[in-house]
């Protein structure tokens, strides 16, 4: 059963190979050079791991595995949506092992079918639409990868504690210590070091050791059977007690770091600045939280393709228990979740422990960290806890109550499941299907509708004769018109008629500007600034310097504007307005916005020796070799060297260093 369960997995996922890339993956592969190594030397690698945008801890691991990717195929999407199949399949397998052990760890029931629960919560599991984008979405490899971190530690946990808890007769060297202090090194290993091999390829791994903590909870209650002391009570262990080594472990690896994690976030979090590049703050953001997180129960097991739209810009944040009035009820809901939880727990743990396990990884993503508000990807390890809460109950043996009914239901559920992945994957196989299919889902998205004209963009070929060309327009204007929609969509339009050479609408830059005046930019906002920066040093659109200006100038009016931002003005200041000593000052503002991005510095080497002024920029070299950190640098510490007194006057870009 477990291998017609990957068979189906493979069937329904397969269409959905031959599709393009999507979103954050142009900036995390697409458009990132780093993980495009012309070979494997070491510098080369060092570099692969150490070129994510996403993330200030780099995500090596999966950085390099996009390496890996692209040194044996180029950068072809199908191989590397391949790979993201081949290890939720991995993850599915491990998915049954943690299920099957669970099962048989748990105190109050006996599962006499267990290897079939198992095989149905990971065939399940595998095949749920929200957890399509983990697979289909190359860069949420990241996810996946390190979920697979999490399902080895936990696995290694259970087998530890169940060694642990088995009764050993004293008269035994095991009984004596040995295999007891063995499996306790056991669980302590599967904690740590699948942690710290996890965080390497996404933080959501940090989450291991809570999801530990949970299944001691609910299953193992923190104790330890003691070892009996005569041979005539070598027929019966002792009644058991708490273990202290268990409770010290998880003070070691839990509560230290995240009382040391918190202390150093929430400086951070209490400051307005943190939040001002988005269109909600701490508080609404907990709100909104409690509907998000109420949501992501439905999507999980009642899914509609209007739920799971890939984009959710749309989202009404909350402002308020009332509004919308469904904020205190999912309030109301996630409190009752939780009653039931512990409730439960002494009735049926394995069912408390999947509420437990599904709401415990909200925690990270779903409080207080400033990111955005929704992705489907975050429920890939959720999912889980949801099916083993619900799975035993629904697959019991005819023994129990209403075989029939539950028997019904749960074929009803994996129809439903396998039906809307299979047609999801059919339109991921194709980027304008995609598009189109997105767009409808999510009408008042304005990523959404973003995305289906640039689309229409592609695949215009830049020519106004295409019928494509005339499609673009709509979607891009009303995705322009719709609230909280980034610069992206006018960035568009300019973009197409400036490359086609039709008359650009002074609608579309008041907008733009308007924007960029009205609230700090974020990350697609400076993407929109350097994608226009980039056609015009090129050449290949003549956008109005004044426009330009006016469009930077409203960006970098908000406090403490990114080193990205800065460097892209001075790009454009250098490079399209010829004013170089403007340029250089602005590079040099972004370096030392951020001093560790080595592209800054290259920059402005670059600058300051056209310039003339050699000592400075020599100064600035030796600050550049302090990142060469494995010798990522080398080659592009040898090229300044060697062109250090022949550069010409056109620096190039950040964006394309």
């Amino acid at each position: 059963m477990l291998l017609a369960a990957f068979t189906m997995t493979l069937a329904v996922y397969w269409p959905g190979l031959s599709g393009g890339f999507l979103f954050d993956d142009y900036p995390n592969i697409v458009d990132n050079k780093g993980v495009q190594p012309h070979d494997a030397t070491l510098p080369s690698l060092v570099g692969a791991a150490l070129s994510s945008p996403a993330s200030d801890f780099k995500r090596p691991l999966a950085s390099l595995s996009f390496a890996a990717n692209y040194l044996a195929t180029g950068l072809d999407p199908y191989w590397m949506k391949l790979t993201n199949l081949l290890l939720h399949l991995l993850n599915g397998w491990l998915v049954y092992l943690l299920s099957l052990a669970l099962l048989r760890s748990d105190p109050s029931d006996r599962h006499p079918h267990a290897q079939l629960v198992a095989v149905l919560i990971a065939a399940s599991w595998m095949l749920l639409p929200i957890n399509l984008t983990a697979v289909l979405y190359v860069v949420q490899r990241m996810e996946s990868m390190a979920n697979l971190f999490v399902l080895l530690g936990l696995l290694g946990y259970v087998a530890g504690r169940r060694r642990m808890l088995a009764w050993i007769p004293a008269s035994s060297p095991a009984g004596r210590g040995g295999l007891r202090w063995g499996s306790f090194i056991l669980c302590a290993t599967s904690i740590t070091l699948p942690t710290l091999l996890g965080l390497l390829a996404k933080e959501t791994a940090v989450m291991l050791p809570l999801y530990a903590l949970l299944i001691e909870w609910a299953l193992f209650h923190f104790r330890n059977r003691q070892e009996v002391s005569t041979a005539s009570e070598e027929s019966e262990p002792r009644r058991s007690q708490y273990d202290p080594r268990t409770i010290g472990l998880f003070m070691l690896v839990l509560a230290l770091p995240m009382l040391i994690g918190l202390a150093w976030l929430l400086p951070t979090v209490f400051k307005p600045e943190t939040w001002a590049a988005r269109d909600f703050t701490l508080g609404t953001r907990l709100l909104s939280e409690a509907r998000i997180i109420t949501d992501y129960v439905a999507w999980t097991l009642l899914p509609t393709p209007g739920a799971l739209s890939f984009y959710h810009d749309d989202f009404q944040v909350s402002t308020g228990l009332l509004t919308p009035w469904s904020t205190l009820a999912s309030i109301v809901f996630l409190a009752a979740l939780i009653a039931l939880m512990l409730w439960l727990r002494p009735r049926k743990p394995l069912v408390a422990l999947g509420i437990a396990l599904f709401l415990g990884c909200q925690l990270l993503t779903g409080t207080i960290l400033p990111l955005e508000l929704i992705y489907e990807h975050r429920n890939y390890f959720a999912s889980f806890g949801l099916l083993l809460a619900m799975m035993p109950l629904l697959a019991v043996p005819r023994t129990f109550p209403l075989p029939l009914p539950r028997y019904v239901l749960l074929a009803g559920l994996m129809l439903c499941w396998i039906g809307l992945t299979a047609l999801t994957a059919y339109t991921w196989g194709n980027p304008l299907r995609l598009a189109e299919d997105l767009a409808a889902r999510a009408p008042m998205s304005p990523r959404a509708q973003y995305e289906l004209g640039r689309n229409y963009i592609i695949y215009s070929h830049y020519d106004p004769a295409s019928p494509f060309t005339r499609l673009a327009y709509a979607p891009l204007e009303k995705a322009a018109a719709l609230p909280n929609a980034s610069i992206l969509p006018e960035q568009a339009l300019i973009f197409m008629n400036a490359r086609m050479h039709l008359p650009i609408k002074d609608a579309w830059w008041d907008s733009l500007v308007a924007k960029l005046v009205a609230r700090k930019p974020g990350v697609q906002d400076e993407s929109s600034l350097g994608a226009l920066t980039m056609c015009a040093r090129e050449r290949k659109c003549d956008l109005p310097t004044q426009r330009m200006t006016q469009a930077f100038l409203g960006a970098l009016s908000h406090p403490d504007p990114s080193a990205r931002l800065l460097a892209m003005y001075g790009d454009y200041a250098w490079n399209v307005l010829d004013d170089h000593v403007l340029g250089e000052r602005v590079t040099d503002a972004a370096v030392k916005a951020n001093p560790d991005e080595s592209a800054y510095q290259v920059t402005l080497i670059r600058m300051l020796a056209v310039q003339g002024r050699k000592t400075e920029a020599k100064k600035a070299l030796e600050r550049l070799d302090r990142l060469n950190i494995g010798g990522h640098l080398n080659n592009t510490l040898d090229q300044l060297r060697t062109q250090l007194p022949d550069l010409s006057t056109s620096v190039p870009s950040t964006s394309t260093h």
